[in-house]
């Protein structure tokens, strides 16, 4: 949904759409116009108790809780979409770029799962608090590699808080046989080994979207 709309002087463009997991909508204004519109909503938010809260829930926190992917991160040329978890019920009949190769995918048993698991301790071996930044290898509770079929080694894709579960988020693609929720792993961070568990193949906050609806 998209509406138009004036406000203090400004066009607004609003798209009902959310990247947090909340009910909201995405403000889009020229760039002169930007600052006059942010100190309107601030000003009138703040008795309600508004605050800016910055693009790390946008990007992270609340990225990571409703396990959206993101370009570069989780959605690269590596993986395919079945193995991204984006595959939906029917393909269109329209001819587009890669869909011999996307019906290819979807036909075949996935080699890889993309995950959310939740680190289920931050602590080092001298106490200190360690939180994984992505990039990190993830490995058997024996210290060995996870690799998939395809040769692809495992490795954290994006890595946050996630303060509404109370948990640090990692975001991975797993071999498929290790990707079912619970399975306990380990991630390697600055050369110790932190415990980690698959979570979730989605949200591990409202994971039925009731918060947007």
């Amino acid at each position: 949904m998209i509406e138009s709309f004036e406000l203090g002087g400004a066009v607004v463009l609003a798209s009902r759409i959310s990247y947090v997991g909340e009910f909201g909508w995405e403000l889009h204004v020229p760039a002169e116009q930007a600052g006059h519109l942010w100190d309107l909503l601030l000003a009138a938010g703040r008795p309600h108790g508004l605050v800016p809260v910055g693009i790390g829930v946008y990007g992270t926190t609340g990225r990571l809780e409703k396990g959206y992917r993101a370009f570069g991160a989780e959605l690269t040329g590596e993986y395919n979409p079945v193995e991204a978890g984006m595959t939906r019920p029917r393909v269109k009949s329209a001819d587009f770029i890669g869909k011999e190769e996307y019906l290819a995918a979807r036909a075949a048993a996935p080699a890889a799962v993309l995950c959310t698991l939740t680190v289920d301790s931050v602590r080092s071996a001298d106490g200190t608090p360690r939180y994984l930044l992505g990039g990190e290898p993830i490995l058997r509770l024996d210290g060995s590699r996870l690799v998939d079929a395809l040769g692809r080694p495992s490795y954290v894709t994006s890595a946050g808080s996630g303060p509404s579960v109370g948990q640090h988020l990692l975001m991975a693609y797993l071999p498929a046989p290790v990707a079912e929720v619970g399975t306990p792993l380990l991630a390697e961070y600055l050369g110790e080994q932190y415990p980690v568990t698959v979570a979730s193949h989605g949200a591990v906050f409202d994971p039925a979207g009731q918060r947007m609806r």
